[in-house]
């Protein structure tokens, strides 16, 4: 007996956590212009994912000391959505072959969510790299299936390294380029059409 997928939004439908949304350019909110957004969680409740091309300027350690030690560069706190600006989500890279931590929560492969509460200490041996975001973004049932059905969000595969780029700004055409094809296109799409 196979399985149908859990029901999302009112029909059957595969899970998209772990994917990318990638904003399309006729995506017009600013909360989501050219931004790469990492679906944590999408289960019938809804869906729940961080942005992961809006760095800010605020030094991780600043906010919650020991856990900048492990933030990858650029080391400061990333606006994760315009949902609970005040709370952070962390997300974290898995050593190949560690033994799973406590307090961490798998999204894909080697990738999940920490528990800012645990100690940093005990995390230190077997997690690659953090990334703390400020913030999320979030969708209530049905809502982003139907955004993608819109037009407004591609959903593709993430890489391991995509959510810790050093260079957070190149994520969203480097994305699209390595779709190949008119995917790739889309990566030299200019942000104001008015200005070609």
């Amino acid at each position: 007996m196979h399985s149908e997928g859990q029901r999302i939004g009112g029909r059957s439908m595969e899970s998209m956590t772990g994917q990318l949304l990638v904003a399309t350019p006729s995506l017009k909110d600013p909360n989501f212009d050219r931004t790469v957004v990492l679906l944590v969680a999408h289960e019938s409740g809804g869906a729940l994912g961080v942005v992961l091309n809006r760095p800010t300027e605020v030094p991780v350690a600043e906010v919650l000391g020991p856990w900048g030690a492990m933030a990858r560069e650029p080391g400061v706190l990333f606006e994760g959505g315009p949902v609970q600006p005040e709370s952070a989500i962390c997300v974290a890279r898995m050593r190949p072959g560690a033994r799973r931590a406590r307090g961490f929560h798998p999204v894909s492969g080697l990738v999940g969510t920490v528990d800012l509460s645990t100690d940093p200490e005990s995390l230190r041996d077997s997690v690659v790299g953090i990334r703390v975001f400020a913030g999320y973004s979030g969708w209530s049932p049905g809502q982003l299936e139907e955004e993608i059905e819109a037009g407004s969000w591609f959903v593709l595969d993430a890489l391991p390294g995509d959510a810790f780029m050093e260079r957070p700004d190149d994520l969203w055409p480097m994305v699209l380029r390595r779709q190949g094809g008119m995917m790739a296109a889309v990566a030299h799409f200019p942000s104001d059409v008015t200005l070609n």
